[in-house]
């Protein structure tokens, strides 16, 4: 079953006149949206609920906790436009919070692909999961990271461009890892860069071997730099890898003008330009 809660009219077409049995407009009432899919979950059915990440899931935190998490049930929520993507829409449709909401609910997986071909591989795993999942959409389209689909388990990093141990190694979500990888071409040659489409569960001996074989490492991700991917990898290799970690994501803070999707990552100091002079100037402290 597909439950989108007012989203997509057009996008949602050809499903609708292939499986209109199988397609539910919820309205604009998130919240019953959920307790909907919860139900529908425990009547046998595989709900996947659509919605922009702003209100999938930050505005049914509750809804999923309860109604989802605590019970196990099969239900793939999806978060389309994280980040800055909705960018003239303001705030309210910003989402940069939604990794740091979701990864702290047990029983909850939390997946944000870096490009098509990983979307397919979450997707197919998230369903083949049979329990709740997060899936995170950037909708950027900042260009493929992979020429196929990975072969990938969940937890999984991928090698999004190969590299040698040594002074750097990059690790990245979404829409940036395409950023992290242009910039090692550019930059860093010998530098590895990671893509970490699986956030929760993620593999703790993969994270602290490549934090072992480096003297620092970039973490980069289009969402605020309190609870998401950087935390995740400061945690663990605070205890099993001790390293130096730049976090490249976004402040503390809101943003203080709408704009362009360009401008926006040029605001939060998330454009490359200015993640390049961050790590030069993190690099000239190691």
């Amino acid at each position: 079953m597909l439950l989108t809660g007012d989203h997509g009219y057009a996008l949602f077409d050809d499903f609708r006149r292939e499986c209109p049995a199988q397609y539910i407009n919820a309205g604009i009432a998130e919240q019953n949206m959920v307790g909907m899919a919860a139900g529908l979950a425990r009547a046998g059915f595989r709900p996947f609920v659509y919605g922009l990440s702003a209100f999938i899931p930050v505005r049914v935190v509750e809804q999923i906790k309860l109604d989802i998490a605590h019970d196990q049930l099969p239900v793939v929520l999806i978060g389309d436009g994280a980040g800055f993507v909705y960018s003239h829409l303001g705030t309210s449709h910003q989402s940069t919070e939604d990794i740091a909401c979701t990864r702290a609910i047990p029983d909850l997986s939390v997946y944000s692909p870096a490009d098509r071909f990983e979307l397919t591989a979450c997707m197919d795993m998230a369903y083949q999961a049979k329990a709740p999942v997060y899936l995170r959409m950037g909708k950027s389209d900042r260009g493929d990271v992979h020429a196929a689909v990975p072969q990938a388990r969940v937890g999984s990093l991928l090698a999004a461009r190969p590299g040698q141990a040594g002074e750097i190694a990059f690790i990245a979500t979404g829409s940036l890892v395409r950023t992290a990888m242009d910039i090692a071409a550019g930059t860093y040659p010998d530098a590895a860069v990671w893509s970490a489409p699986f956030i929760k569960p993620i593999d703790s001996k993969q994270v602290t071997a490549i934090c072992a074989q480096s003297q620092a490492i970039v973490v980069l991700e289009e969402h605020s730099v309190l609870g998401g991917l950087g935390s995740v990898i400061a945690e663990i290799a605070s205890e099993f890898a001790p390293v130096r970690i730049l976090r490249v994501g976004v402040q503390d803070r809101f943003s203080q003008h709408c704009g362009t999707y360009e401008y926006l990552l040029k605001e939060h100091g998330l454009d490359r330009p200015a993640i390049e002079q961050r790590i030069r100037d993190f690099l000239t402290t190691i």
